[in-house]
């Protein structure tokens, strides 16, 4: 009985000790996997960051300076009468384009017409009379050359010749004058253009001191548009504009349309100084009627073209502790915080004074992911996506591990479309 109590002791020691070692095993085993995990944690260069890349790239780029603006007609007519009388005929239709001595309307020209002919009646007489006066001083002459009258005689008559020629000289006025108002009697367009709401019905009785007068005209091909600017920006554009004219296009309020495109004809000759902004105006073809007066516009003033700029997207450029910088791809595939310059930012591109050459890639997606000397796996944004564990996505080429050729990647355009983009110079 002694016995076998001693030998199941035996067994169950062994057992509890097997147990025992195993725990221990164990437990060592997940110590030293989460050792190796944190260890791999630790370490970023130990994997490849997925980032966006693009390739910095030497080109012309344009420099816009975006403004707000309203149209307004190249030119404005309040037809009115220039005499007073009967309106007898509106031969206009509202809306109606015209064109410069076009007739608009007509006046009743019979009291006009009666002035005229008066004035030509008074005219003969006077005439006549001049030449009666003539033929007198010449008779007066002749009798003082013999002695037969006095000279006072001679210069009366002379004096009364004079009186009837001043007098056909009126004449002659008060017929140039009437001509002149049966020609107002007849009322025509000024200029090209569209006319407006008609404001005096026929029958009406007008004056030449009717403050509406009968039409309003105004001329829409060519058309204006006054925008305004910051006032720093007035000795850029006051330097380029000696230089030749300016393009100027106009866009639809959105900034999704061009509407039209023309030049800058003049620069205001006062700045407000309430906002600290200038005045502009652009003068524009129109023959679509796309811009009609009192519109409102988003304008975009070519100022100049930077020749052979350096560009990157304007993603690129991140802010740091020591200023602004980019990530380049070196080709071990690592990347290298550098410092740059930058001249300006156009629309969706930065151009940069220094820092960069073209054709080196730099990261514009994913960099907050980077620190210097990482790893990266880059990509283009125009390319697809890697599938998790490294294999290219359905349908992509297969990559060769290398860093995407310089020609690679995506580059906006220099000119930002459709519509205006912002501008910082």
């Amino acid at each position: 009985m002694i016995v076998l109590i001693l030998v199941l002791a035996g067994i169950t020691a062994v057992i509890v000790a097997a147990r025992l070692r195993a725990a221990t095993d164990a437990n060592r085993s997940t110590q030293g996997a989460g050792q190796g995990s944190g260890q791999n944690a630790g370490n970023p260069a130990a994997r490849a960051v997925p980032v966006i890349a693009a390739p910095v790239a030497e080109r012309d780029v344009p420099i816009y300076l975006d403004g707000l603006g309203n149209v307004i007609a190249y030119k404005t007519v309040t037809v009115k009468s220039q005499v007073d009388g009967r309106l007898n005929e509106v031969l206009f239709r509202e809306g109606q384009e015209v064109r410069r001595g076009e007739v608009l309307a007509q006046i009743d020209p019979r009291p006009f017409q009666i002035q005229l002919n008066q004035a030509e009646g008074a005219l003969a007489r006077d005439k006549a009379l001049l030449e009666s006066g003539r033929r007198n001083l010449e008779r007066f002459a002749t009798l003082r050359e013999q002695k037969l009258i006095a000279q006072q005689q001679v210069d009366d008559q002379r004096a009364a010749v004079g009186q009837l020629e001043g007098a056909v000289r009126i004449d002659e006025a008060q017929i140039e004058s009437a001509k002149l108002n049966l020609e107002y009697a007849r009322i025509v367009s000024p200029i090209d253009g569209i006319t407006g709401v008609r404001q005096v019905d026929p029958g009406n009785l007008v004056h030449a001191t009717d403050q509406n007068g009968i039409v309003l005209i105004t001329q829409l091909d060519p058309i204006s548009v006054i925008f305004t600017l910051p006032a720093e920006n007035l000795t850029k554009v006051a330097t380029e504009m000696r230089n030749g004219p300016l393009r100027v296009d106009a866009y639809s309020q959105d900034g999704a349309t061009l509407l039209a495109t023309g030049k800058l004809e003049l620069i205001d000759n006062q700045i407000n100084v309430n906002t600290a902004t200038m005045r502009l105006k652009a003068t524009f073809p129109n023959p679509k009627r796309l811009l009609w007066p009192n519109q409102f516009v988003k304008t975009r003033l070519l100022l100049t073209t930077r020749k052979n700029a350096i560009v990157v997207p304007a993603p690129a450029v991140q802010r740091g502790p020591k200023g602004l910088f980019v990530y380049v791809i070196k080709p071990d595939q690592t990347v290298e915080a550098r410092p740059v310059e930058v001249a300006l930012t156009q629309g969706e591109i930065t151009v940069l004074q220094s820092g960069v050459k073209p054709g080196e890639q730099v990261v514009t997606d994913g960099q907050n992911q980077l620190r210097p000397d990482s790893k990266v796996q880059p990509r283009s944004a125009d390319r697809p996506t890697s599938s998790p564990g490294g294999a290219p996505a359905p349908g992509a080429p297969p990559s060769s591990g290398g860093a995407p050729p310089a020609g690679a990647g995506s580059m906006p355009g220099v000119s930002p479309a459709p519509g205006p983009g912002g501008s910082r110079s």
